[in-house]
């Protein structure tokens, strides 16, 4: 089943994401797209790290996530993906990635993404730019996935 899981910061995404993983067949993949900026991010994701174990084969990708897509798959996430190419200035490109992502999506695939926006709007153009953005993304991605569910304090709530 092709599931999305979206929701806050620490709301319990990627621990959800693991749990319905444990239901793919075969070998499991694990596709990470944050880059490690600073010594934050590194301990973000060594924490990710140690919570797979050797449960998955892990593959890093930050940018053209679609190329990265296996079978039995989590991807996480969405928000760092995007950030990336705002980052490295090919914002330009996320559309056309993201369907070519979509198109060739596996049937067993748990993909994590977060909500932001929901109330506050940013001051500055380039926020509003990517809020938009991921906003549009997450959109898409309910649109073609089986199940949608949001994480509210730790907690799945089904929308799809």
């Amino acid at each position: 089943m092709r599931t999305l899981i979206t929701g806050g910061v620490k709301s319990g995404k990627s621990s959800r994401a693991l749990q319905l993983a444990a239901e793919f067949t075969g070998a499991r993949h694990f596709l990470a797209t944050a880059i490690a900026f600073d010594d934050e991010m590194r301990d973000r994701i060594a924490r990710h790290r140690a919570e797979r174990a050797n449960a998955f084969v892990t593959i890093e990708e930050t940018v053209d996530i679609d190329l990265a897509l296996r079978d039995s798959m989590i991807v996480d996430c969405i928000p760092m993906w995007l950030n990336n190419l705002f980052y490295l200035e090919r914002d330009a490109e996320w559309e056309a990635i993201l369907e070519r992502f979509i198109a060739v999506m596996p049937p067993e695939l748990v993909i994590v993404t977060n909500e932001t926006g929901m109330g506050v709007i940013p001051s500055d153009p380039l926020s509003r730019r990517y809020g938009i953005a991921l906003g549009l993304a997450n959109a898409r991605l309910a649109r073609a996935v089986d199940r949608v569910e949001l994480m509210v304090a730790g907690l799945p709530l089904r929308v799809k």
